[in-house]
């Protein structure tokens, strides 16, 4: 078990501190952030290097074969998936916050319900910046005077922000960890298979033999709920971390177990 790696950053300043700010301050918002919680260093870089693995294959289908669209709109249309994914995790997020909030035993139940106020921060964050984007962008702001001035830095903030908030969000599964290290292993397979469903009813960005559309389709899904799986294991094998145990039923379910050993 580890502290958070995340601590003080010597912060850039003049021109380049502003251009950082929003990309600094997002990474504030949605990075988790709760200073006893378990950091594997294992887990980061394999979550780290299937994104990796992910960018490399998708550059490489977009090298591979033709393009339905031009390159502008494949990279707005890539971008689209990445705010989906934060949108879904938006719905998804809470209920199973709720949820894990609900099944745990009172003593915990107590503890949890005082850290889910950091996710609900992001996710507060993620849809304000998103309204103020829409609200620019259809016109609420019209005229010359105060209020343009006033919303135009408002608007170019939120573009930065936004985008650097959605990928983080996404990779971070809207800060789940900040109420247990179990939340973003169960939460992520959700997401991706949600995903999973939305992609096959939209067009592939290129025009691929059928296989090749399918591999790409399927393997994002099952390599996430493998490394899920994967990182819910070494969370128990290297720290003792089990659902059952976050929910604080895993001492009923081995006394239960000793009085059946017992009553034999």
């Amino acid at each position: 078990m580890s502290a958070d790696p995340s601590g003080p950053r010597t912060r850039p300043r003049g021109c380049a501190g502003c251009l950082a700010f929003p990309f600094v301050l997002a990474a504030r918002v949605f990075r988790p952030a709760r200073e006893d919680r378990v950091v594997d260093a294992g887990i980061e870089a394999a979550q780290i290097g299937r994104t990796a693995i992910g960018v490399v294959a998708s550059l490489w289908l977009l090298y591979a074969y033709p393009l339905r669209e031009d390159p502008s709109a494949v990279f707005i249309g890539k971008l689209g998936e990445v705010i989906l994914s934060a949108g879904v995790l938006i719905v998804a997020g809470p209920v199973a916050m709720t949820v894990f909030v609900l099944c745990a035993r009172p003593p915990l139940r107590r503890v949890y319900r005082g850290r889910v106020h950091e996710p609900l921060r992001a996710i507060g964050a993620f849809f304000g910046t998103g309204a103020v984007f829409v609200f620019v962008i259809s016109g609420g702001v019209s005229g010359v005077g105060m209020g343009v001035f006033l919303a135009l830095p408002v608007f170019l903030f939120s573009i930065p922000f936004g985008i650097a908030g959605a990928l983080l969000a996404v990779h971070y599964v809207f800060r789940t960890a900040d109420v247990h290290e179990v939340l973003p292993p169960l939460v992520s397979p959700a997401l991706v298979w949600a995903m999973f469903v939305f992609q096959l009813f939209d067009e592939p960005p290129v025009v691929a033999p059928a296989a090749v559309r399918a591999v790409f389709l399927v393997v994002p899904p099952l390599s996430v709920t493998a490394l899920s799986l994967w990182e819910l294991r070494r969370l128990r094998t290297g720290y003792g971390i089990t659902v059952r145990g976050a929910l604080g039923r895993e001492r009923r379910v081995r006394r239960a177990a000793g009085q059946g050993r017992s009553a034999r």
